[in-house]
């Protein structure tokens, strides 16, 4: 299938084949648990020619973050002094620190500081997950986290923060590497480390972690072979969402259709209702910028009539650049886009 065809989603799920019986016991606590319980690999969520597009889409986010065309916060690429140091990350929707920073920010999600939205075909890949039945409605993604790899570049051993809801996902892409798991890790040397267990994860394919496998064991990935991309999607909790937020249309109304039935079809939003919502800074948005922002609104009103189901549903989805204009076009006022 080429990129530029649309694949319904009821079409595109008989493709997916998906794991959920993962088992490995270890001691915790005095008893023994399932440190797995709650992983699943769902493979072959994203197709070949689909995974080639959101390749280039995150190497052209890169682009714009080593030129400084992102907001500060949302491009970080450190200096790679040994092995296993030097993996960048590319935040959207929130800024989130993995340790205390010079301004005395504790981990988590920092509230007052803005990274850049959701692009929209990364959104686009979170509405699939909810589609899919890989996320459930209930935990539609509202922002997201990019790490490229290149060779030697790592994951340490972790538990994902609780600033963020369970489940959440990451999907792989450009090389397949093992992901580990275990209660208690040991580091062997940089980029290397011991672990109960140990799954591989296929390209496009998406891993799901919730229960002990989210919580009870770290999880890692050691030194990569080759050049890796992967992209952590997670829903925040309410207390901690950024001051001044703004979802996805789309997303947002994913989540309300999971609660409300369906109700008559509205028309569909203009650019003077989407500047009215917008304020004053959307009367000087660029169509690209418009664009972004307006083609989720008019899914989302198919969405609440009821023309869009969860899962499945007559509206098409598709990952094609006719639907998602190409990232890091220039604005037609010239401004850098994502520079504030």
């Amino acid at each position: 299938m080429s990129s530029s065809s649309t694949l319904l989603p009821d079409e595109g799920m008989v493709r997916v084949r998906r794991k959920k019986d993962f088992r490995h016991m270890e001691r915790v606590d005095g008893r023994m648990l399932n440190v797995l319980q709650g992983l699943e690999l769902h493979a072959n969520v994203f197709s070949p020619d689909e995974q080639a597009k959101i390749v280039a889409c995150v190497l052209d986010l890169q682009d714009q973050g080593r030129r400084g065309r992102l907001r500060e916060r949302t491009y970080s690429e450190p200096r790679k002094w040994m092995r296993g140091k030097g993996r960048a990350t590319i935040q959207f929707g929130c800024c989130y620190n993995y340790a205390a920073d010079r301004d005395g920010n504790p981990p988590g999600i920092v509230r007052d500081e803005a990274v850049d939205p959701l692009p929209p075909l990364l959104a686009a890949m979170a509405r699939r997950l909810v589609l899919w039945r890989v996320l459930p409605p209930s935990c539609v993604p509202d922002s997201c986290i990019v790490n490229v790899y290149d060779v030697d570049d790592c994951i340490p051993p972790h538990v994902d923060h609780h600033d963020f809801l369970r489940p959440f996902c990451t999907a792989s892409f450009l090389t397949e590497a093992p992901i580990l798991f275990g209660k208690d890790m040991k580091v062997l040397a940089p980029g290397e480390f011991s672990a109960a267990a140990s799954i591989p994860l296929p390209v496009g394919s998406v891993l799901v972690l919730n229960g002990n496998g989210a919580d009870v064991a770290k999880h890692c990935v050691p030194a990569v072979p080759a050049k890796r991309i992967s992209i952590t999607f997670r829903k925040m909790d309410a207390s901690k969402v950024p001051f001044g937020f703004r979802p996805d249309p789309l997303l947002q109304s994913l989540a309300a259709a999971a609660v409300r039935p369906a109700t008559t079809a509205s028309a569909p939003p203009n650019r003077a209702a989407w500047e009215q919502s917008n304020g004053e800074e959307a009367k000087h948005a660029t169509p690209l910028q418009q664009q972004a922002t307006t083609a989720p609104l008019h899914q989302a009103a198919a969405v609440r009539a009821g023309q869009a189901q969860i899962p499945g549903g007559g509206v098409p989805f598709s990952l094609s650049t006719d639907e998602f204009p190409a990232l890091g076009a220039s604005p037609a006022s010239g401004r850098r886009p994502g520079k504030r």
